[in-house]
């Protein structure tokens, strides 16, 4: 389903579920990340949902400060794994994270305008909404020396309007690309 109208950057809140169709393939990203042949092909085979809890409260540690700030918890289920959860501060601050698939990180995540981003894959068709803000990722894996750069927004696809993340991953001089469309589903929140 597409993304409705009111829901945007500044409101996430609610079930996303990854459109498989309209989403580039993940095998790439996943295998240049470390991620086993088994595991990756369970991940392809999974329904893969994204329970999104937005927030603004003051940031999380390791920072000090009280200024109010957007939070973005998640839950990502993929059907028959185990769930992760990420939750996102966007301070531009650091923070370590470990889950069973991706191991230890440590990740940073902030507002930016497309001016912002460099590469031309990771801002490609976004639309430029309200105040043209969108949500940068940045990861660093601690076990495997991959790095990743997420850019979260909105676009056109298959002529609705949806919510995607455009997504790059290095390793060396090695890189992969993916951009991944998600359907809202109202009923679930």
């Amino acid at each position: 389903m597409a993304a409705p109208s009111e829901k945007t950057l500044l409101d996430l809140n609610g079930h996303w579920v990854l459109n498989k169709t309209l989403s580039d393939s993940s095998e790439p990203v996943l295998a240049l990340q470390g991620i086993g042949f088994l595991t990756r092909k369970g991940i392809n085979m999974a329904s893969i949902t994204l329970d999104i809890n937005q927030y603004q409260a003051p940031p999380k540690p390791p920072s000090t400060a009280t200024d109010v700030v957007y939070h973005v918890d998640i839950t990502q289920t993929a059907s028959g794994l185990k769930s992760t959860q990420e939750n996102r501060c966007l301070d531009n601050e650091f923070r370590p994270h470990a889950d069973w698939l991706f191991g230890k990180v440590k990740g940073k995540t902030t507002w930016v305008t497309l001016d912002e981003v460099d590469d031309e894959f990771l801002k490609k068709d976004l639309l430029v909404e309200g105040e043209g803000k969108f949500i940068k990722s940045y990861v660093e894996s601690e076990d495997t020396n991959w790095v990743a750069t997420q850019v979260w927004g909105f676009e056109i696809v298959d002529g609705l309007r949806r919510y995607s993340r455009h997504i790059v991953v290095t390793k060396g001089s090695e890189r992969a690309q993916i951009r991944l469309v998600y359907d809202y589903t109202p009923d679930s929140q």
